[in-house]
């Protein structure tokens, strides 16, 4: 059984979202709740609420399993659109200034499941 959830339009960068997604990815849920409840990083939060979002999809579909029995398939951080706003500068010139958002997608599945697609 397999469940998703996703986030869209987080006002960060996927770049620095990928460099926490990729401390869980693979683990069990409950290992990864413990990275990312002790991760000093700013986008951990809205990780850790994607990924319990994700467990309560997968006990809605069943409510019979164990989140122990869960592992994180994928972890993925996507570039989202950009918003571009003006500074001024010397001169008479305009700076860019870049605020990136990104998309976050957690897939979490049983153990068992994942590791006969492994195999």
């Amino acid at each position: 059984m397999e469940a998703i959830a996703k986030l869209r339009y987080h006002r960060g960068s996927a770049r620095k979202a990928r460099l926490v997604l990729d401390l869980i990815r693979g683990k069990s849920v409950s290992e990864a709740r413990n990275i990312l409840m002790f991760s000093e990083k700013r986008v951990s939060d809205p990780v850790l609420k994607v990924l319990e979002s994700a467990v309560a999809n997968a006990l809605h579909k069943d409510a019979r399993k164990e989140t122990d029995e869960m592992i994180i398939n994928k972890a993925l951080a996507d570039d989202g659109p950009i918003m571009k706003r003006f500074r001024p500068r010397a001169q008479g010139r305009a700076f860019m200034i870049r605020k990136r958002t990104c998309h976050l997608t957690l897939q979490i599945s049983d153990l068992a499941k994942a590791s006969s697609e492994q195999a």
